[in-house]
């Protein structure tokens, strides 16, 4: 037996047990229903009622906060607006196109009502992250600025004694961030669709034009990604949206009854697709998925922001799973369902909402090709930061090892459209859910420290609006 075969099958292994223990599920009614996907869901729920439904109430609000000028004192490196496109350059990807697909293929059209469920309570989960990434950043001498979970992980455990637990947690998901960061997922699947609709089939040259791409971009930092993804998430966002629009138009006769086969299958499942649990899983797994509410990944991006009001971030993070899910996400299925696409035997993931497009028209599956693209780029980019957060918190700010980070980066992105790296998928979407873990449990010990934070502002607030 080779030393390379005998790593290969180590490390597949390795990973195979390492999924198993992360995604963990116990079977009710012959439905799996994984630990990870309780601890984000029941999190979210608890975090929505604690606030008063903040998700909500809060909306119109964030809304405006959006586009409003930051203060000339603010500290930060980019506006609000940067901020929230770049973290959801990071959760807008192939979650929204072939996730959706893999979520109605399994928990059939009833699967879309619990992804909007799971979007809306995600934007409170939002809330309190951004919130905490803001408040606990720190501030470098060059003026930049480092924040996320590791900072208020740390944090939350020393205000309940417990120093040496928090800096083992902050460590522990400054880790998972780092090794979760490597962007194979959204690079393999941008070739896939290459490969299927132009027949390019150089997986290696494919990677190595799509790492030296993503390295011109993260070479200049937070500020230099932010621009990027500022101009691309917009436009991602409406080629692919204007393409959806085309193929719901043309079927506009059936959206009506899709959309109430969407209502009647989340209440009244099929049995084929596991019953009503089978269904509601599916929904917020996938929700999960795409917008990573309580992963703690975004709230790394919104801590660069210029604020000097940290619930004033909070409320424009919780934007970002409405954007992403409530939005993007139900369009998409509204495309996969007035189609019939789901229905085909044969399709599996992208591949589902390919097959969608172009029913209506052949050449359709070009412009999903763009779109994907897009949005594998954006979100490997504000993964490579989220990834470099983690990497600085654990050896320093030194520029030497800041650069070592992102060349390693590059250079892991160049293998990710090689197909033969399956088990590593594993590996970084275990990294990715252990993220949760630590982060959740200091969201529920801060909580009551965000609310009494979100009564002076709306108090203070409410004096500032009196004539």
């Amino acid at each position: 037996m080779s030393a390379e075969f005998s790593f290969q099958t180590l490390f597949e292994a390795f990973t195979t047990q390492l999924a198993a223990v992360v995604f963990y599920a116990f079977t009710f009614n012959g439905v799996d229903i994984p630990l990870v996907m309780i601890w984000l869901i029941s999190g979210a729920i608890i975090f929505t009622l604690y606030l008063g439904f903040i998700n909500i109430r809060g909306f119109s609000y964030a809304v405006k906060r959006l586009f409003a000028k930051p203060d000339a004192d603010s500290r930060g490196e980019i506006s609000p607006y940067k901020a929230l496109t770049t973290a959801l350059s990071g959760t807008v990807g192939t979650g929204n196109i072939a996730g959706v697909a893999v979520a109605i293929s399994l928990g059939g059209p009833g699967a879309t009502f619990w992804m909007i469920m799971a979007g809306l309570l995600g934007m409170s989960t939002k809330f309190v992250e951004c919130t905490l990434a803001v408040k606990y950043r720190q501030q470098h001498a060059d003026g930049t600025v480092s924040g996320g979970p590791m900072y208020y992980i740390k944090a939350a455990l020393d205000k309940y004694h417990l120093p040496k637990t928090g800096t083992f947690l902050a460590l522990f998901f400054s880790v998972a961030v780092i090794f979760g960061s490597a962007g194979f997922v959204h690079v393999n699947q941008g070739f896939v669709q290459v490969k299927s609709v132009t027949g390019f089939d150089n997986a290696w040259l494919f990677g190595i034009i799509y790492a030296a791409l993503i390295g011109a971009v993260i070479i200049g930092g937070i500020q230099s990604i932010a621009n990027v993804t500022s101009k691309l998430v917009p436009a991602m966002c409406a080629i692919y949206l204007t393409a959806a629009f085309i193929v719901i138009g043309y079927h506009i006769t059936e959206v009506p009854a899709a959309m109430l086969l969407i209502v009647q299958s989340a209440f009244a499942p099929d049995a084929a697709y596991g019953g009503f649990i089978g269904v509601l899983i599916q929904g917020f797994r996938r929700a999960a998925y795409s917008n990573e509410a309580g992963i703690g990944s975004s709230p790394i991006a919104h801590a660069a922001a210029k604020t000097k009001e940290p619930i004033s971030q909070g409320f424009v993070g919780l934007l970002e799973p409405f954007i992403d899910t409530v939005v993007i996400c139900t369009i998409t299925a509204l495309v996969i369902i007035v189609t019939g696409a789901y229905q085909v035997q044969g399709l599996d993931g992208v591949q589902i909402t390919s097959g969608a497009f172009a029913s209506v028209i052949d050449w359709f599956p070009i412009v999903l090709m763009v779109a994907l693209l897009l949005f594998g780029f954006s979100t490997v980019l504000s993964w490579s930061y989220y990834g470099l957060t983690g990497w600085r918190y654990i050896v320093g700010t030194r520029p030497q090892l800041t650069t070592l980070y992102k060349v390693l980066f590059c250079c892991m992105v160049s293998m990710g459209a090689v197909p033969s790296i399956m088990a590593v998928f594993d590996f970084i979407d275990s990294m990715i859910f252990l993220m949760a873990i630590p982060n959740i449990l200091a969201l529920y010990l801060l909580l009551p420290e965000v609310k009494a934070d979100l009564t002076r502002y709306w108090a203070k607030r409410t004096l500032q609006q009196k004539p």
